[in-house]
């Protein structure tokens, strides 16, 4: 344990962090195989989980839960997949 207080504020804050990110990351996963999976039947459904995907990847930039390259990255491949 930590012995400032303020130590054992940032361990406090970095718990809370830990488990956004992990329930954020795991949504984008689900989202992501979701997607390949609907692409695979060739769904008419694809583009909306698609844009719900890519707007889930661009919330998670914005709250620092992935790096912006990454979601770059991740919005190319479905694109192309989907061809939105």
């Amino acid at each position: 344990m930590a012995n400032l207080k303020s130590s054992q504020k940032d361990a406090r804050r970095t718990a809370r962090r830990t488990v956004r990110n992990t329930i954020v990351k795991s949504r984008l996963k689900t989202l992501g195989k979701k997607v390949k999976s609907l692409a695979d039947k060739n769904s008419p459904e694809l583009t909306a989980a698609a844009r719900v995907y890519v707007s889930a990847l661009d919330k998670a930039v914005k709250s620092g839960v992935i790096h912006f390259n990454s979601a770059r990255r991740h919005k190319a491949q479905v694109a192309k997949i989907a061809k939105i």
